[in-house]
């Protein structure tokens, strides 16, 4: 974490982040991303600000904002909703009841298809000492019946801020599976895991030209969490700064 002025005097503050993150709640994540491992692995890697978003689900959050506050980082409750269409979007919040409050919504719309654990892998939900308390029994990577269109206003009407996942991936992402950015769209900052793709996605999409672009892991598994080497600049180290910044406040 270092701090700067910016370019209207204000001390801005950087942060390293990576902010797409899985545990063991999703079904595709190892059992060692654990709320404890995950943020414990950041602390080690001296990383500022995490958000764990599982595939439809805010449930292991909680575990994860108590840890975070034990070891010192920054942690931001969210998910990657699979949407309608298969696009993947992830979705922040200031709060964890807002999270929850999401969570809660999503969960009535997700298709309910019986989770297979020896073909999908566990969905395991666990407290801020690593143990699994429950699972959730219904398939947690199916699309929930919520467009990506309007998606940005119903993240917002919950306090949060969503951006569109990986967007030069060939599958899940917002030009993969539209087949280009909506002019109209509303998100101020977009994902792109591999920042070397950035010029290329941009050709043909004009709206990210004016979009900020961050760069996260996706981990799932723990020695793919990024290391401290990506900053956003924010006004103070909280979580709702980050949110600002996401928003392009």
């Amino acid at each position: 974490m270092t701090q700067r002025c910016g370019s209207t005097g204000r001390t801005m503050v950087d942060l390293s982040y990576d902010l797409h993150i899985h545990s063991c709640l999703s079904p595709c994540g190892d059992d060692d991303m654990t709320p404890g491992n995950i943020v414990g692995m950041a602390a080690i890697k001296g990383l500022d600000v995490i958000a764990v978003t599982d595939h439809n689900s805010c449930k292991n959050c909680p575990a994860v904002l108590r840890l975070a506050q034990e070891y010192g980082v920054l942690a931001i409750p969210g998910m990657e909703i699979n949407t309608s269409e298969e696009v993947h979007a992830v979705c922040l919040f200031p709060e964890l009841f807002q999270a929850m409050e999401f969570d809660a919504y999503v969960y009535e719309r997700l298709m309910k298809f019986p989770n297979d654990e020896a073909i999908f892998g566990k969905q395991q939900i666990c407290d801020e000492n690593d143990v699994c308390t429950g699972t959730e029994p219904y398939l947690l990577i199916n699309s929930a019946d919520i467009s990506f269109d309007g998606l940005w206003e119903l993240t917002d009407a919950f306090g949060g801020v969503m951006f569109p996942a990986h967007i030069e991936k060939s599958a899940n992402s917002l030009i993969a599976n539209l087949g280009f950015v909506p002019p109209d769209s509303r998100f101020r900052t977009a994902e792109v895991k591999d920042l070397k793709k950035l010029h290329q996605v941009r050709k043909g999409n004009p709206y990210l030209e004016g979009c900020r672009i961050v760069s996260n892991s996706d981990a799932h598994y723990l020695e793919h969490i990024h290391e401290p080497e990506l900053t956003i600049p924010v006004r103070e180290r909280s979580v709702q700064a980050v949110i600002d910044y996401l928003k392009g406040i």
